[in-house]
């Protein structure tokens, strides 16, 4: 008899096999047409020689290359099955090699998780290396992209290898300080989820154990030391390579305003793409093969750079937005000309007391942003509920006609805590004549001290078109699910009056 432990691993390495067959057969073209693709399993030595599971897709019925290379390094916690459906596209409806590869230390692929560390990203260039030289891979028409993981190692792989010309990043990080622990708060239901999903279907190493020590015993700031060398933003001066970034305005673990900022940063030619939607919700469907607005550009954005292809990309306006309320694309020449012009407006003096909980929330990592993204339900709040004793409301003039919120808000508070460590969560919201209100956009920030100072709190970016007749609301509070936050039940705040809020426009 096979004990159970082992009948699980053979179900989970012969999945992605399976789940490869299917792929194949759905996506295969008729066996008189030409060209076509082949699909293969193999095992490709990564760095030291680790050994790397991978599908390879390449194109038949177009002679024997060298083909362009496109290596897509798999998400946390997903296999190389990920990208199937999209390499058949590629290979099929453009003749590239492309390699879809599990990342080190999950499922099939051995070694440790090392969190997007040197192994890992040297992965990515070991992979190349086996493409050019088993894939019929042209060493001039390199490209690399993914999802998440895959696509923070994607960023980083071409500040390091000169080999690598377009990058395809969807969903990714650039800063992973700031995605975490952003203003010196825990985004603890993404750090949770990132846990939970290392140890379920990878081996966590020795950063990722010790981090995660950390964590538990609240010493998140000791993890810090990490981020510089796995953030793209740290590299960004050597990045050469033709970048697009595809991400979510409600993306749970990656929030946009670490990817305009670096996006700002870059000196190739770029691409910058923001949508309705989670993390990665809004090209989920486009990995598989299926049609996606998202791996619709990856696909014109590699065959330009790497194809060589007229097909127009290149002269498109490079920041492509959607509203994340609802309506269609819009193009700007960059991410600053989002913003035409700024309104300010003045907040009264108001205090609150600490700890308690109030009706206003971020949401939920993964959910809220999926249901603003495909079925545009916003988190919601009834502002005349929201307890003032526990959060301070302030409301803005009634917008007549038809506006937007286009950029980054800003608030500015004069803050006296009365504990040594408060957090503020801070909430704008389009809320109608009922007093209903939908999230716009929010950010928290953790304070340390008793004394007054200014707080400079720069929200999330978004573009949201605020309806005639609504008016926007700001809200503070110091308590949120999403959070890890420290604020001292019964303590209190005080806000100054001379403190405001900037509201970039359209």
């Amino acid at each position: 008899m096979i004990p159970v432990t082992v009948k699980e691993d053979l179900v989970r390495r012969s999945l992605p096999l399976l789940l490869a067959a299917l792929v194949a057969l759905v996506l295969a073209p008729p066996a008189q047409a030409a060209p076509g693709f082949a699909v293969a399993y193999r095992t490709i030595p990564g760095e030291g020689g680790t050994p790397l599971k991978a599908f390879v897709v390449t194109p038949t019925g177009r002679g024997s290359g060298p083909f362009p290379l496109i290596v897509l390094p798999s998400s946390w916690g997903v296999n190389n099955i990920e990208y199937v459906g999209a390499a058949a596209k590629l290979a099929y409806g453009s003749g590239y090699s492309v390699i879809s590869y599990t990342s080190r230390g999950f499922y099939d692929s051995a070694g440790e998780v090392d969190v997007a560390g040197p192994d890992t990203v040297a992965d990515v260039s070991r992979v190349i290396d086996w493409g050019l030289a088993h894939a019929a891979g042209d060493p001039a028409r390199v490209g690399v992209g993914g999802i998440s993981y895959g696509a923070g190692q994607s960023l980083l792989a071409a500040a390091r290898d000169p080999r690598i010309k377009a990058v395809a990043a969807l969903s990714t990080w650039t800063d992973l300080a700031r995605s975490l622990y952003p203003n010196e708060t825990v985004s603890a239901q993404a750090v949770e989820l990132l846990l939970a999903a290392g140890k379920l279907t990878g081996r966590p190493g020795p950063v990722l154990r010790d981090a995660e020590t950390a964590y538990r015993e609240n010493r998140f700031a000791d993890v810090l030391p990490i981020s510089p060398p796995r953030s793209p933003a740290s590299h960004v001066s050597s990045i050469k390579a033709a970048v697009l970034i595809g991400n979510a305005w409600n993306d749970g673990l990656f929030a946009p305003g670490q990817i305009t900022d670096f996006f700002g940063a870059l000196t190739g030619p770029k691409r910058l793409m923001l949508s309705p939607g989670d993390h990665a919700t809004a090209e989920l469907f486009g990995a598989a093969g299926l049609p996606n607005e998202i791996w619709t550009s990856v696909g014109r954005w590699f065959g330009h750079h790497l194809g060589g292809e007229a097909n127009g990309i290149e002269r498109e306006l490079p920041v492509q937005v959607k509203p994340n309320n609802g309506g269609a694309w819009r193009a700007y020449p960059s991410w600053a000309a989002v913003t035409a012009r700024t309104d300010k407006v003045a907040l009264a003096a108001d205090r609150i007391g600490t700890g308690w909980p109030t009706i206003a929330e971020s949401g939920t990592v993964l959910v809220s942003g999926a249901l603003q993204g495909f079925l545009n339900l916003p988190v919601g709040v009834s502002t005349p509920l929201i307890d003032r004793g526990a959060a301070a409301v302030w409301r803005g003039p009634v917008q007549w006609s038809g506006t937007s919120v286009s950029g980054t808000p800003r608030v500015r508070l004069t803050v006296t805590p009365g504990a040594a460590r408060t957090t503020l969560y801070a909430y704008l919201y389009e809320v109608n004549a009922l007093g209903l209100g939908a999230l716009v956009t929010h950010k928290p920030v953790t304070l340390t001290g008793t004394g007054t100072r200014v707080v400079d709190l720069a929200l999330e970016p978004v573009v949201w078109d605020v309806a005639a007749g609504n008016r926007l609301v700001l809200v503070v509070d110091t308590v949120d699910a999403r959070y890890q936050g420290s604020s001292t039940l019964g303590s209190s705040v005080t806000f100054g009056a001379d403190s405001w809020i900037e509201v970039p426009r359209g």
